[in-house]
């Protein structure tokens, strides 16, 4: 992992340091996917505000820790805002297919229960 060198630079996991274990861990709650369903939307990064979870701010706060330390997406500073961005790539090459399959599905569950 790389260090924090200060209280503005996010700590997240090296290419070679992603393990599926953790991602598939990531992608199993409901508000995660939600997350990264909305990231894998749009070609840009998303401020963390962007995000309406029906959760407390500590809670998305975790959701989001959790999809940062495990791979799933990068998240940075600008300004003021932490903006988040899906890890497209890097999951692609590790993982081929992976993600499509799993938008896939949460998509289809989405569609079948009448959600988002």
């Amino acid at each position: 992992m790389t260090t924090v060198t200060s209280a503005r630079v996010l700590d997240h996991p090296g290419r070679d340091e992603i393990r599926l274990e953790n991602v598939l861990h990531a992608l199993a709650d409901p508000m995660r996917m939600k997350v990264v369903r909305e990231l894998a939307a749009v070609s840009e990064e998303l401020s963390c505000s962007h995000f309406d979870l029906p959760v407390t701010k500590s809670t998305t706060t975790h959701h989001f820790r959790v999809l940062r330390e495990s791979g799933v997406i990068r998240q940075v500073y600008r300004g003021t805002a932490k903006m988040n961005g899906l890890r497209r790539q890097e999951l692609d090459d590790l993982f081929p297919g992976l993600l499509d399959v799993v938008l896939a599905a949460a998509g289809h569950e989405a569609d079948r229960l009448g959600g988002a």
